[in-house]
């Protein structure tokens, strides 16, 4: 398995383009299953999940053409519809599958997904939701879900889940009558997918709402969708500038309001932002700061369903404060195991006090030196990289594929902007 060597200390500079949200193509992809007609995503990221979900899809019968970032699927028969246990393993987004192939082809049997592991994961509400339409699921090391006689429903989800929202949207638009979800997530991944069904077809009110209305229709038809850039990969590296002391220019186009959440989060540790005309300029603006609250009390941020701060970018925020001056407080809520990799912050000079699983109290600036390191998952590992970069002397990070699993070509677009990594086998 590869690894990343890095010498940290130079600032991240220049101009940066995001590419497509990695959490809104992987449910696209399962999207086209949903119509015998050929769906054309473009603005397609080629991380590694996305390699993986085609592969699934392909094994079942989809017939798969790439040019350049466009996709075009064409679901019109599938030859099977059990998916391969190695390929669910190794994607949590296999899941996302349950739903479409259920609803249109009448069932589905998988494993349980992968993905990264940073806590308890549940499949209940997924199973809960798509059982209330109709479908019937049997749990045991294989997952086996048939369709009985579709129906909408009424559904209260017991979590804003985003993956069980999807799921169960996915297969309420085919649905006859009429399917109203309560605490749907409503993160703008989830936004993006519904505008695609919509395209395809469906009848969806109440996107970027808690509460969606669907109201079933007999079948979907093909539809070509741009996915929108990644807010997730655009807070990453508006991090990794602001805490190497650089400025950058991120082209995020009208992504304004899936950045508000992260400009308020980012700017409590210090960093400038800046956001006009499609161009983000984002930077340290010299010593960071935390900001105190009101009576210099140490302030907090903590993550939550959108739009409270997404956990995704909780651990790249966690490296941001090690380099500001003042104490601050992260509640990560959503998984016990994401605050886990600051022990390898600790490592490398970090003054982290970790309170319980869900807590860490940052106080700085902290001088890091280089470690060698191992990525325990995505997020982390982009936290790991950027304290590499802001460390002084050189960095080895074991298990770079995890990190390539959501973030395209990592060394190669921070050569770009200034930084010192090369990929190593």
């Amino acid at each position: 398995m590869s690894r990343f060597i890095i010498h940290g200390g130079r600032p991240l500079n220049g101009t940066f383009t995001p590419l497509g949200n990695k959490n809104a193509v992987l449910p696209m992809l399962a999207a086209c299953v949903l119509t015998d007609q050929p769906v054309t995503l473009k603005n397609v990221p080629w991380i590694d999940d996305v390699k993986v979900m085609l592969e699934l899809l392909s094994s079942l019968g989809v017939d798969i053409r790439t040019r350049g970032r466009t996709l075009r699927l064409h679901a019109a028969s599938l030859r099977e519809r059990r998916l391969d246990p190695a390929l669910c393993g190794r994607v949590r987004s296999s899941i996302l599958l349950a739903g479409p192939l259920t609803a249109r082809h009448g069932g589905v049997t998988l494993s349980p997904p992968g993905g990264d592991v940073i806590g308890r994961r549940r499949l209940d509400t997924h199973f809960d939701g798509l059982e209330s339409l109709g479908i019937q699921v049997r749990a045991g090391e294989r997952y086996t879900l048939k369709r009985n006689r579709l129906k909408g429903a009424d559904i209260l989800l017991d979590e804003a889940s985003v993956t069980a929202t999807e799921n169960v949207m996915m297969a309420a638009v085919l649905a006859p009558g009429r399917t109203t979800l309560y605490n749907a997530a409503c993160e703008p991944h989830v936004r993006d997918l519904g505008a695609l069904l919509v395209k395809m077809g469906a009848r969806i009110d109440g996107l970027g709402t808690n509460r969606l209305v669907i109201e079933g229709v007999k079948e979907l038809h093909g539809a070509e969708h741009a996915v929108q850039l990644d807010h997730i990969e655009i807070g990453s590296f508006a991090v990794a500038a602001a805490a190497t002391g650089g400025s950058l220019r991120v082209r995020c186009g009208g992504n304004r309001e899936s950045l508000r959440v992260i400009e308020r989060a980012l700017g409590r540790i210090g960093a400038t932002w800046k956001l006009r005309r499609g161009v983000l300029e984002v930077g340290s603006g010299g010593a960071l700061q935390v900001h105190s609250d009101i009576g210099l009390a140490i302030p907090k941020i903590e993550d939550g369903p959108w739009p409270a701060f997404p956990s995704d970018l909780m651990s790249v925020a966690i490296v941001l404060a090690t380099q500001a001056a003042g104490s601050i407080l992260f509640f990560e809520k959503m998984f016990e195991s994401r605050m886990y990799f600051v022990d390898q912050l600790i490592a490398m000079g970090a003054r982290i006090v970790q309170c319980d699983p869900h807590r860490v109290l940052v106080s700085g600036p902290a001088s890091l030196h280089g470690a060698h390191m191992a990525t325990p998952d995505i997020r982390a590992g982009m936290a790991l990289l950027i304290a590499a970069l802001c460390a002084n002397g050189e960095s080895i990070i074991e298990k770079a594929p995890i990190i390539d699993r959501g973030y395209e070509r990592m060394d190669e677009r921070l050569r770009a902007l200034g930084a010192y990594i090369e990929r190593a086998d």
